[in-house]
């Protein structure tokens, strides 16, 4: 295109206008980059105005048209640049921004009518020429007399081009060759021989011949002469070197398939047999005209005649030639990089992907395409989009509104997950046709193994936004799956109207309607919403079960924190500042001193209180704790904690069961580490006794069960060993099978002097104790087949919880109720209220806030009571088994009607909820859309690890 720009600085010599160098490139910089300025003008302002356009092909076609004319006409005539190098840049930022913005049969009918409207221009330009050249010959010029000189100088002039055309190519040939895709001199000859000349030439011609028509000083015979010589280059060209370009590439043998383009074609054509003999056999017989003729069938499909032989892979990686390795791994990578590449499309037509991120992803393929020699690294452009962003801080600063932080935190972490999510997606269909299409072989297995290894980082960035905020997956998965019924109803009444089921007046008004949902999806989707910090406060079990004489001192002085990963919260053997609430994200835990190789995932996450046990003691922190991923927690200094630790000895208590599950984790992981923190809390308010001992009494550790030691010094009667607090009190008689304890203590357990066992122990100061009933308490649980939690296990258990993170959640079969609440006076029954509570708020998250929120105290009864919301009805405990509570379909916020009766909730799968196709009215389950909840509904949150909900 640079040439037009050239023409028009020699056009304007011809004009009688002089340049000297400074005005030449003055005009060139004017002319150039006028052009693209203006070209980019139009292109920003027609993406922008596409996105108003919601499946409209005649509207978006007509925007096209009209905008390309009007950029010309722009640049043209009221700009003085060039006008084709305008319209030639708005392509191309149609082609770098804009092409996910047309989708479906929409593209389709834009690349076929751009398609006519190109053949039908060139095809006047190719018809005016021929007429001026014609008029020219039959009115007898002068210049085509019989004397053929401009016949001679048009041979002349041709091979003038041809020649030009040599020297340039071969001029640049070593920045060809070693430069971008390479050049080898084959393909250098064709670059040199397949210069043809079509439209633009003539078009620039013709208006030299326009131009002389109108000006005196410009003869009409040279804009005749003008249109002569470029038409006849134009026809030499067309005739002599199109036609013999076929020649030629056979002639240097780049017109053959390479040996694993051959084997891939030979292959799919036996493929194709099976597929014919396969449909043959589904439609060779039918009811009304009988069996069909086989061998007449074949017959007429010529394209499978010639195939001999045995079937062979099209890969074969065990020839011994490496070159040919390696261009089978080229071809491989390049099939399965389509394959990717297609499926980012149809990801864009079914809505898992919006319009920026599919531009991205489709970057990223073709920046992989173009380093197939290398392993497939398609996933390294998507790199610098997919990670926690910097800014969050920054934002996070008390002079930015937290809404405002929020909102940019929350779309780069919705933007990423689209990327992650539909990358691995992509990689795993094109994984699975490569697999189904060529089978197993050594070539394949490799590709398949980059692709695997492609998508590490994108799996373990999903698990982490998972485990940090889930509510952010559980938003775009929301948009992809209401995107698809949407679509699927579309197809289905265009489907009723095909089969004439549907009348078109009747398929448009229903078709109008889903149209206009999706457009509101579109325009206005469901939302991250962050949770307030007080609601964060009251559903995090150390906080939320306090009364509220001890809570709100302390929610006064909390100090809300984001870490990001690997930064550590506290160091072993520092001073004790103060203790850490974790929200959301996970921390694992790392000592010198303490015994965890037996920790198979030394984390924390959602509901824990580190640090607590550190603050009773008035001791160093006893590990590190390093976050390990980015983590939401607040922070109470140590001050605050022991102010309300004296105001009432029930809240003492309670601290120091609190620290008990942390604790235990810590020093026996191989019993407490896989038991997740609901179970691990309704252990400590069911089957555990805290006691405080004297100087002199002894401490007697039951079978079954197990002590740990909170303060205090105490001696093993056994081996005569002091034993300092904290410390893992074990049985010395039985078998340790209940607690899988066989090869954890041994002769060398006692030297790390946290972990004992013996039969009894003397008391040598005061010193607090507690037991856990660890066999009666599995018998229990075992003997209920409860499900442990709303909060998947995996969140405790392992360091990220399971993809399917938005299974069904359910109420428990059985509610826990401590064996020992009957007989003991108030300050005990308060205690265990609190431990209660905080293992109801762990189990049920802030639905209980709705309760708190309207009574303001704790029940002072003897035995612990489920708070229920009251949108959900109390149910007796002997019919959970039959009738189990359908809770959420995910971990978010869900909208439930007052109207819902118990006996109606049903659990049809473990995994997923399927709408029923009709429902009735006084039964239906609101979504969460913006026309939800009426004056009639309650809202019903069931908190994940993380206390996000999205509206």
């Amino acid at each position: 295109m640079m040439a037009i720009v050239v023409y028009q600085l020699f056009y304007q010599m011809v004009l009688g206008r002089s340049f000297n160098v400074g005005d030449i490139i003055k005009f060139l910089a004017k002319v150039a980059l006028g052009a693209v300025g203006i070209g980019l003008a139009f292109g920003i302002a027609s993406v922008f105005w596409l996105g108003f356009i919601f499946n409209d092909t005649v509207i978006e076609i007509a925007l096209t048209l009209a905008v390309s004319y009007i950029a010309y006409f722009t640049a043209q005539d009221e700009a003085a640049i060039s006008g084709v190098l305008t319209v030639m840049t708005l392509g191309m930022s149609y082609s770098a921004v804009a092409r996910t913005a047309f989708k479906g049969e929409g593209q389709q009918s834009l690349h076929h009518f751009w398609e006519m409207v190109s053949y039908i221009a060139n095809t006047l330009i190719f018809i005016l020429s021929g007429v001026v050249i014609a008029q020219s010959v039959l009115n007898g010029d002068n210049h085509f007399e019989s004397d053929g000189k401009s016949w001679g100088y048009l041979i002349l002039l041709y091979v003038f081009v041809q020649v030009s055309r040599a020297i340039v190519v071969g001029v640049l040939y070593p920045f060809l060759r070693y430069f971008g895709y390479g050049l080898n001199w084959k393909e250098a000859i064709i670059l040199i021989w397949s210069g043809l000349r079509g439209a633009v030439a003539l078009a620039l011609s013709l208006s030299v011949k326009r131009s002389s028509d109108n000006l005196t000083f410009l003869d009409q015979s040279t804009g005749v002469m003008f249109v002569f010589f470029t038409g006849g280059i134009v026809f030499l060209t067309l005739i002599v070197n199109g036609s013999t370009a076929q020649f030629i590439l056979h002639l240097l043998d780049l017109g053959k398939l390479s040996a694993e383009k051959r084997r891939i074609l030979d292959y799919t054509k036996y493929e194709m047999m099976d597929k014919a003999i396969e449909a043959f056999g589904d439609l060779g017989d039918d009811e009304e005209l009988g069996p069909a003729d086989w061998p007449t069938v074949k017959r007429y499909i010529a394209c499978l005649r010639d195939l001999e032989g045995e079937q062979v892979q099209p890969q074969i990686a065990s020839e011994s030639v490496h070159n040919l390795e390696h261009l089978n791994l080229k071809d491989i990578r390049v099939r399965i990089l389509n394959g990717v590449q297609a499926a980012y499309w149809g990801m864009l037509d079914e809505g898992r992907i919006t319009q920026a991120t599919a531009n991205l992803l489709m970057q990223s393929v073709d920046e992989g395409t173009d380093l197939v020699h290398e392993p497939l690294c398609d996933w390294k452009g998507l790199k610098a989009h997919v990670h926690f962003p910097n800014y969050h801080r920054f934002l996070h600063m008390s002079i930015f509104p937290r809404k405002l932080a929020t909102y940019f935190t929350v779309e780069r972490l919705e933007s990423a997950c689209y990327i992650c999510a539909a990358f691995l997606r992509a990689h795993r269909i094109a994984r699975t046709q490569l697999h189904e299409f060529i089978g197993e072989n050594e070539v394949t297995s490799i590709v398949i193994n980059e692709s695997e290894a492609e998508g590490e980082e994108a799996r373990q960035f999903l698990e982490e936004i998972r485990v940090t905020f889930p509510q952010v997956l559980s938003v775009v998965k929301t948009r992809q799956v209401t995107h698809s019924i949407l679509q699927h109803l579309s197809e289905y009444i265009q489907n009723l109207e095909k089969v004439g089921l549907l009348e078109e007046k009747e398929m448009l008004h229903l078709h109008d309607a889903v149209q206009t949902d999706l457009k509101k999806l579109l325009r206005n989707p469901p939302l991250v919403k962050m949770p307030k910090v007080n609601d964060l406060l009251g559903i995090h079990p150390f906080l939320g079960a306090l009364p509220p004489v001890a809570r709100d001192p302390l929610v006064g002085h909390t100090k809300e924190i984001m870490k990001f990963r690997g930064v550590a919260l506290y160091k072993e053997g520092s001073k004790t500042n103060g203790i850490w609430l974790i929200s959301n994200g996970v921390v694992k835990w790392e000592s010198n001193i303490l015994r965890n190789k037996h920790s198979l995932h030394p984390r924390f996450s959602h509901g824990s209180t580190l640090g607590l046990y550190e603050v009773l003691v008035g001791k160093p922190y006893i590990c590190d704790m390093i976050t390990d991923s980015v983590l939401h927690c607040f922070f109470i200094e140590v001050e605050k904690i022991l102010s309300v630790l004296r105001s009432d000895p029930a809240v003492e208590d309670f601290f120091w069961q609190e620290s008990v599950i942390v604790l235990a984790k810590l020093l026996l992981p191989q019993i407490f580490e896989k038991m997740p923190m609901q179970e691990l809390r309704a252990l400590v308010a069911e089957r555990s006794v805290m006691s405080i001992y004297i100087r002199g009494e002894t401490v007697e550790v039951p079978n079954h069960s197990i002590g740990l030691l909170l303060e205090g010094f105490i001696k093993n009667q056994d081996v005569q060993e002091l034993i300092t607090s904290p410390a893992a009190l074990l049985p010395s008689y039985g078998e340790l099978s209940f607690i899988n304890l066989e090869t954890a203590v041994g002769p060398g357990a006692n030297a790390t002097n946290f972990c004992h066992q013996g039969s009894w122990y003397q008391v040598e100061s005061s010193a607090r104790v507690i037991l856990f009933d660890i066999a009666a308490f599995e018998a229990e649980t075992g003997l209920l087949k409860r499900p442990a939690s709303l909060v998947p296990h995996s969140v405790d258990t392992q360091r990220y919880p399971s993809r399917e993170h938005g299974h069904l959640m359910s109420w428990p079969e059985n509610f826990y109720k401590p064996k020992h609440l009957q007989h003991s006076d108030g300050a005990d029954q308060e205690q265990h209220n609190l431990s209660a509570r905080a293992m109801q708020l762990s189990i049920y998250g802030s639905m209980l806030g709705e309760t708190r929120r309207r009574t303001r105290s704790f029940p002072k009864t003897s035995q612990m009571k489920p708070s229920h919301s009251i949108s959900y009805p109390r149910v007796p405990s002997t019919g959970v088994l039959s009738r189990r509570l359908v809770s959420a379909r995910s971990e978010g916020a869900t909208t439930v009607s007052k109207s819902l009766k118990a006996k109606e909730f049903r659990v049809p799968n473990p995994s997923t909820q399927i709408p029923s196709r009709r429902t009735r009215k006084g039964h239906s389950v609101d979504d969460s859309s913006d026309e939800s909840g009426g004056d009639d509904d309650i809202i019903v949150r069931i908190d994940s690890p993380s206390g996000l909900s999205f509206h």
